[in-house]
């Protein structure tokens, strides 16, 4: 049986919605792992992780899943290091550690988390422990920086952070996308893992995409449960520190 997950939502300093996901039992009195997850390109959809979100609260971290704009004039910069912010100052809190942490992003949110590690000198707070990128394109510019990590883990060179890479082979964003980035990794001896679910694009995080809806719904198909655990089990193995 999975263990119970509490959510309570917060609000940043901007006025956005944070979710924050915790194991209902604790196991000892240390701060459990941080987990920042971002979603993707539809403006202010945190509910869409929702069911990643929990499985990885279950497995014995903290969560915190915020709502960012992808059309706000900075391409949602502001919102999403607003949110890193956020957890920097509120996890201990929280019951958190914000020196044990990963940040995770799915599709548009997955470059944006991977730039915090390929472009650290543009941030003034530490690099995460470890990211992780789910379902994303590494050659175009990531929200975060407005550069592109795939160029940035060339060009610039920065030290090496621990990288794991979710990717369907049936996305019809083209699995190429993160096989290519892993291979640039490995090339400068970044610790980087590369899983491949038989999943789609929005399967690596439970769902669905409801044309009705217009948006993706959670979803107890094949491709789902293969690409959900294969993205929850990414997260937690960032989380315990494992390296590729």
């Amino acid at each position: 049986m999975q263990p119970e997950v509490t959510r309570a939502t917060a609000r940043m300093a901007n006025g956005k919605a944070v979710d924050i996901y915790r194991p209902s039992a604790r196991c000892g009195p240390d701060p459990l792992p941080a987990v920042l997850i971002w979603h993707g390109i539809g403006p202010d959809e945190r509910d869409i992780l929702r069911p990643v979100a929990e499985a990885v609260a279950a497995g014995g971290t903290m969560v915190f899943a915020p709502d960012w704009r992808s059309d706000a004039p900075d391409r949602g910069r502001a919102h999403l290091l607003d949110s890193l912010e956020f957890v920097r100052k509120e996890a201990a809190g929280h019951g958190a550690d914000p020196d044990r942490l990963v940040v995770a992003g799915w599709s548009a949110g997955a470059g944006a988390a991977v730039g915090l590690v390929t472009r650290p000198d543009l941030f003034d707070t530490p690099r995460p422990t470890a990211v992780v990128g789910i379902a994303g394109r590494y050659d175009v510019p990531a929200r975060t920086t407005g550069t592109a990590p795939l160029d940035d883990v060339v060009a610039h060179a920065p030290e090496a952070a621990a990288v794991h890479l979710v990717h369907g082979t049936e996305d019809e964003l083209d699995v190429t996308h993160s096989r290519v980035f892993a291979e640039a990794l490995a090339a400068r001896s970044w610790p980087v893992r590369l899983v491949e679910p038989v999943s789609d694009h929005a399967g690596v995080v439970m769902s669905e995409y409801d044309a009705v809806a217009g948006r993706c719904v959670p979803s107890a198909s094949e491709r789902a449960r293969l690409g959900g655990e294969a993205t929850v089990e990414a997260i937690l193995s960032a989380a315990s520190g494992l390296r590729a």
